[in-house]
């Protein structure tokens, strides 16, 4: 089989229970040994779907003032984004907190269950495609820690009252989580590669470009590559197999990242959302959210914005750029590092979310009229749109380029 991250070669070995197979060039995992993988990921998946169901029916989190309540759903916070004015954000938080974990959870069963019965159903390739697709987006986890920073923020205006749909997105996100752990791709896609003599390239630091082999993309089979002008599947599963590397990577990737950048700048200077309590109030931008955590006394909060909103965005930029520029003059400083490096910031670029679940809850929730109402502003939107083209950027990079131009400037 072929690294992802490097594309060097390396022969399938045997792992003992829980191994773990590393690539001897970059560190990148490559396979894992998960015994009962289908049976426990399946449990898992099946729990998770229960309990999605179960948080999206009941009231998620209520807002009791001077004798007023208002209750909440999870689809709330989507509705309310579109009633003020920004359907474009409601749809955004509605896809990656809603409907993409639940059509990843549902196709991840309907690869796992016929597998674990022995079961034959069409549309398998597909399902699969659509789990690893969608994956990134099922941001559960930042909308957990967007919900529990927007708790705090209201525990000095109102009571919080967390409802039956709250708990059940708690076990959600443990079950969601654990699932995606115990899910082992191997015993869905068996591996399996070319078979290539004992003293051939795979001994030594030949990469599958070396070979004309690309990997696929759905199952991971070491295949030809396509031609720079035409098209190749898989034989295995079908799917579309491209060339030795990913199509205009360099050029798509500083697209993305220019417009990013762009964003970024809107993003902090308009106002993301305001604060209405008995007919007072003033916008406020992502800065002097920041700061009036501080002065509230709220440290750990406030680091924990900032980061979010500040640090992660910008470092995400500053990280790719580095890559591409060492990229294109072909530099062979640091490759492990560099790549380790992209590992990272394609992790943890969608915690940069955590601000645009903020508002969508706090939009929601605060709606009490002359008592207290949240409005969004317009820089939520530049900001959301600069969260997706970074996550964009990160995915249309491919860190094989890191090795590639390196070799071959030596």
């Amino acid at each position: 089989m072929a690294c992802h991250e490097c594309d060097l070669l390396h022969r399938i070995a045997p792992l003992a229970p829980g191994g773990k197979a590393l690539c001897t060039r970059c560190s990148t995992p490559l396979y894992r040994n998960l015994p009962d993988s289908v049976d426990r990921a399946s449990a898992l998946y099946l729990a998770a779907l229960m309990l999605w169901a179960m948080a999206n029916a009941f009231p998620f989190v209520s807002l009791k003032l001077s004798g007023r309540i208002e209750e909440n759903l999870m689809l709330s916070g989507p509705l309310a984004l579109s009633r003020a004015g920004m359907p474009e954000l409601g749809l955004l938080v509605f896809l990656t907190s809603i409907l993409f974990p639940l059509l990843t959870i549902a196709g991840s069963l309907y690869v796992l269950l016929p597998l674990r019965f022995g079961w034959r159903v069409p549309g398998v390739t597909t399902a699969y495609r659509m789990v690893k697709l969608l994956n990134p987006w099922s941001l559960v986890g930042v909308f957990m820690l967007g919900l529990l920073v927007s708790i705090v923020k209201l525990l000095d205006l109102a009571d919080v009252v967390p409802g039956a749909g709250l708990y059940a997105f708690v076990g959600l996100l443990i079950a969601y989580a654990a699932a995606n752990a115990n899910m082992d791709h191997g015993a869905i896609w068996p591996r399996v590669g070319p078979v290539l003599a004992a003293d051939g390239p795979a001994r030594g630091a030949a990469t599958a470009a070396a070979l004309g082999l690309t990997s696929c993309h759905t199952c991971e089979l070491l295949v030809p590559a396509a031609p720079p002008d035409g098209h190749a599947h898989c034989p295995r599963c079908g799917s579309a197999v491209h060339g030795l590397r990913r199509p205009n990577s360099i050029e798509r990737t500083w697209a993305l990242l220019g417009s990013a950048a762009l964003m970024l700048i809107p993003s902090n200077l308009y106002p993301v959302m305001t604060v209405i309590q008995f007919g007072q109030g003033e916008p406020n931008t992502i800065l002097s959210g920041v700061v009036h955590l501080i002065d509230g006394g709220m440290w750990p909060l406030a680091m924990l914005v900032f980061f979010a909103s500040f640090v992660v965005p910008l470092s995400k930029i500053a990280v790719l750029v580095l890559l591409l520029v060492t990229v294109q003059r072909g530099s062979a400083w640091r490759r492990r590092d560099r790549t380790a490096l992209y590992r990272v910031t394609e992790v943890v670029g969608a915690w940069s979310m955590i601000d645009i679940f903020l508002v969508g809850i706090l939009v929601a929730l605060v709606n009490l009229g002359a008592l207290a109402t949240v409005r969004p502003g317009v820089g939520a939107i530049f900001f959301g749109g600069a969260v997706v083209l970074t996550m964009l950027a990160a995915m249309s990079f491919d860190p094989r380029l890191i090795w590639d131009r390196a070799e071959r400037r030596q």
